[in-house]
């Protein structure tokens, strides 16, 4: 018998992999793709301060035994959930619907319109079984790969649950595909999202991560895979509001083929620590990738993103726009990086970041970067980091506005342009809310 090891400084063996995907009931297959995993996390050093996408933040210190909890979430079921979550977000009616508690499902919804003209949206233990052959070409194979850092590979091994999307050939998904996933016990959750967007295919998914406010540590590892085919078009909302007890490390990339369209979404307000990367494949020509981000981080809270836009072949066209408000002590980091490949002519690639600082003590540090190798492009980025302006604070509390209220008014107008990106009333109006609770502390 192997002996029983620990990855350095992560509490997790052996034993623990196979536990898990025992209690799962996986197929032989992932067995083996969670133990290869295991082994390539164990022989992977954790990142540290030396490592340049690390530079900014240190995890030398993280309880990682406080924060580490696997194990079955018994009890657990929909009642636990606010209903606000998983009410439609989008439009009035939902075409599916998958809901998990502490990474239990506890509720599926599939339009049986969508499943006859073969759309599949499930969760990724039913997939396992249910649609073998596509989970096992697709996961974590063309995306995220195992073997892109030690939290790709910690997330190969000990993924607790996820969805399951894939859309076949011309069909179009009107009504929006909604996940949610919330976590209210002091546990250990590895989410992944797979979603699978064949030639001329189109389809709108949301999905959301909320928890309630704690006082314990929790450990959140996720990888989100969104692979786009040729002519497919993909509208995807993620919205993050873990509580500020939650460490966050997390993979996002999506793969964009010969004119398909990828148009992402990204709110990020919770957690004590995240460590985001967000990256486009433009992979082949015509494709286009649109990214808007939102985050509002207060007390200790940081955040660090790392974005990578990359072009590989003719015409491609990417755009990114974050913008984020610091209260307190939180501080963000944002590292972008523009890659044109040197037959990638006629790329249009855009970046910017821009930042408000609420208090002296917040911080924000924006890094952007190009590598451009073609000589027919067009690639600007931008970064800007500021304070609120006493003027115009000024010029409202002159006009009988509270300073409060003038606040509001001047953080709403910044994080307007990126509102204004995105194409859902009630995503706007969800991150609006969102927005106003950071603001009343």
């Amino acid at each position: 018998m192997m002996a029983q090891t620990r990855t350095s400084t992560f509490p997790l063996t052996r034993d623990d992999v196979i536990a898990l995907s025992e209690r799962l009931g996986e197929p032989e297959w992932m067995r083996e793709k969670r133990l290869a995993a295991w082994e390539l996390a164990e022989a992977t050093a954790m990142p540290t301060t030396s490592d340049e996408p690390w530079r900014r933040t240190s995890i030398a210190r993280l309880k990682w035994n406080q924060m580490f909890h696997l194990q079955a979430p018994n009890g657990v079921s929909i009642s636990d959930v606010p209903d606000a979550l998983y009410r439609p977000l989008i439009g009035e009616e939902q075409g599916g619907l998958l809901v998990f508690v502490n990474g239990k499902l506890v509720k599926r919804e599939l339009n049986p319109a969508l499943a006859a003209q073969g759309v599949i949206f499930t969760d990724m233990a039913s997939a396992l079984h249910d649609h073998a052959a596509l989970v096992q070409k697709h996961f974590m194979n063309e995306a995220v790969p195992v073997g892109t850092d030690k939290f790709s590979a910690l997330h190969g091994a000990m993924w607790t649950h996820g969805t399951f999307l894939y859309v076949p050939a011309n069909v179009h998904v009107e009504l929006p595909l909604h996940s949610v996933e919330y976590a209210p016990g002091h546990m250990t959750t590895a989410t992944h999202i797979l979603a699978i967007l064949e030639p001329g295919a189109s389809a709108t998914y949301l999905h959301e991560s909320a928890s309630p406010e704690t006082d314990d540590l929790s450990l959140h590892l996720g990888a989100i895979e969104l692979l786009v085919r040729q002519d497919a078009d993909l509208r995807f909302v993620r919205l993050q509001n873990w509580d500020q007890g939650l460490y966050n490390f997390e993979h996002q990339r999506g793969r964009i083929g010969r004119g398909g369209r990828l148009d992402w979404v990204a709110g990020e307000m919770g957690t004590r620590l995240s460590k985001v990367f967000t990256t486009l494949e433009l992979d082949e020509d015509d494709a286009w990738g649109r990214i808007s981000g939102l985050y509002f981080y207060n007390n200790q809270q940081h955040l660090d993103i790392d974005t990578q836009q990359n072009h590989h072949a003719l015409r491609n066209t990417s755009d990114l726009l974050y913008k984020g408000a610091l209260k307190d002590e939180s501080r963000s980091v944002w590292q972008g990086m523009i890659l044109v490949d040197p037959g990638a002519q006629q790329t249009d690639g855009y970046q910017v970041n821009r930042n408000l600082l609420l208090d002296r003590t917040a911080r924000a540090d924006s890094i952007p970067g190009l590598e451009i190798q073609a000589d027919d492009v067009r690639c600007t980025h931008a970064a800007a980091t500021g304070k609120v302006d006493e003027t115009e604070i000024f010029y409202l509390m002159s006009r009988g506005i509270p300073r409060a209220e003038a606040t509001r008014l001047i953080v709403k107008g910044f994080f307007d342009p990126v509102m204004q990106r995105i194409p859902f009333e009630e995503v706007r109006e969800r991150l609006d809310q969102l927005v106003e609770r950071k603001l009343l502390g």
